[in-house]
């Protein structure tokens, strides 16, 4: 019982964690914001989970898998079942602030330095996505290139950037239909 007691503290200040670092960014959270806002003692925090930086690769490793997991939930089922259909979902899925790709992609910006294990988990993930765009084009589309998939990628990242800016979600959706018809 005591072991499920931990892991729920331990979920909470994952969550909790998550939920900063996408407001404040990575630097701007330190443990002792944590510490306050989980209440839960600084010494706890780091008999979790040894230093920030392992907290880090914790989020990111649960933004990453739920990702993952959301993505291929796209690929196989057949609720979408045109190529469109599952481009528009990917990019609708990660195009987002409140999608879990946004801290991966904060990530990227943020923790290459400081945190090159979390850097290098976001970029994984990148490589992952870019990936299976392209089989999934390659999948349907005679003549596919990897260029295709890394376009897209690049895409949802100017989307994120753009909705930083503004949240006209027209324009994108443009930019999005226009990727589509030339992809197709």
């Amino acid at each position: 019982m005591r072991n499920l007691e931990t892991s729920s503290k331990k979920l909470h200040v994952i969550q909790t964690t998550i939920q900063l670092m996408t407001i404040h960014g990575f630097h701007n959270v330190g443990v002792d914001l944590i510490a306050k806002e989980t209440k839960i003692a600084k010494g706890t925090l780091y008999n979790y989970f040894h230093s920030k930086a392992g907290l880090i690769e914790i989020c990111l490793l649960l933004q990453k898998e739920t990702l993952m997991e959301k993505v291929r939930e796209v690929l196989e089922t057949t609720q979408y079942s045109t190529l469109t259909n599952k481009l528009r979902q990917i990019y609708l899925l990660h195009a987002d602030l409140n999608s879990a790709y946004y801290l991966l992609f904060k990530a990227v910006f943020e923790t290459k330095l400081l945190y090159p294990h979390a850097y290098q988990s976001a970029v994984r993930y990148r490589r992952w996505l870019k990936n299976e765009i392209f089989c999934l084009i390659a999948g349907t589309k005679k003549m596919a290139s990897y260029t295709e998939a890394e376009l897209l990628v690049f895409m949802i990242d100017g989307a994120i950037l753009r909705l930083l800016i503004s949240d006209k979600i027209e324009e994108q959706t443009k930019l999005l239909d226009y990727y589509l018809m030339r992809v197709i």
